[in-house]
């Protein structure tokens, strides 16, 4: 009978057999195998149901919330002035733990977005926090990576960038109106998920709004800006080309809040009937989804100015100035 050193030999490698291992299955261990192969297929394909039912629980169309009265002017102003003020120190907060902060705004048009960009941006300071709004891609980033453009834009260290409108254009009006092909609308939903996953993991925070308006509220706002100079350039052919296209734009936003709905970068829906309220809820979530602590900026005391000394200021016959109309 061989000993251990022929069986070792006979295995062709010289390194000692493992008999327990070379053992044959029994039958109960491989029915055991089994059953826990089947239990583990059975919950990866539970936990996946339960992702896609949340997910589209979500993207369902909230209850119609109860309309209120309007915002005083006084209680309107008081309000936003307070959020600013916070937002602000939000802003310190960033820049002092060197967090980088991205807000992607959609929406229907005439639903309210820059209205809360405004607001959002009024009292910050732009070079910490801009406003990103692309326009048509160009021939040569047409030919590129699909976010390619956008990535250039992400923050850094202590910045939050704000996207007027950002990827999800292939989601929205490329693929409502045409200008993107169904391959190339089906990729983007297979990988915006995974695209804004590696940016949450990168460090990136990232908060998504949809701005919902009504039918009737979006039609009211659109005659409001043909009657408004100070408007009518929002009115753009595509506006135009959006009313009749309703449905399918409705169609389209269920989809894409129903694929790209992910843990790590949740959709929020901003009701925007009412403007006043809308950006009131929406600056208090910002601050409530990125927690920050009040750093006051150092104490800056004014010292008095030195003497002029000699200088003398030339004659003021010898500038020009503007005409003192007003």
């Amino acid at each position: 009978m061989a000993d251990k050193k022929d069986a070792a030999e006979l295995a062709g490698d010289g390194a000692p057999v493992d008999e327990a291992a070379a053992a044959p299955e029994t039958e109960e261990e491989r029915k055991e195998r089994k059953r826990r192969k089947k239990e583990a297929k059975k919950e990866r394909k539970r936990a996946e149901e339960e992702l896609f039912a949340a997910r589209k629980a979500l993207a369902e169309t909230p209850p119609p919330v109860e309309k209120r009265e309007p915002l005083s002017k006084k209680e309107y102003e008081q309000e936003l002035k307070r959020l600013q003020v916070e937002l602000i120190k939000l802003q310190y907060w960033v820049k002092h733990k060197g967090l980088r902060v991205v807000l992607v705004f959609e929406g229907r048009d005439a639903a309210g977005k820059g209205g809360m960009i405004k607001r959002i941006t009024e009292g910050l300071n732009p070079r910490g926090c801009r406003v990103v709004a692309l326009g048509t891609p160009s021939d040569r980033e047409q030919t590129q990576w699909y976010f390619q453009r956008y990535v250039a834009h992400l923050p850094s260290a202590g910045e939050i960038v704000i996207f007027d409108r950002s990827w999800y254009n292939r989601a929205g009006v490329e693929h409502v109106m045409g200008f993107c092909t169904d391959e190339e609308y089906r990729e983007f939903m297979r990988a915006c998920p995974e695209f804004e996953g590696m940016l949450v993991r990168s460090g990136i925070v990232i908060l998504k709004y949809w701005f919902s308006v009504s039918d009737e509220e979006q039609e009211r706002r659109f005659r409001a800006r043909l009657k408004d100079p100070m408007k009518r350039w929002k009115f753009s052919p595509m506006d135009v080309q959006s009313r009749d296209k309703w449905v399918e734009y409705s169609r389209a936003k269920d989809q894409m809040l129903l694929h790209t709905n992910i843990p790590e970068a949740p959709w929020f829906t901003v009701e925007s009937d009412d403007k006043e309220r809308a950006r009131l809820n929406c600056m208090r979530h910002i601050l409530v989804k990125v927690p920050y602590e009040d750093l006051p900026p150092e104490t800056v005391e004014l010292t008095p100015r030195k003497p002029a000394g000699n200088y003398v200021r030339p004659p003021k016959s010898e500038q020009f100035y503007v005409p003192q109309y007003y």
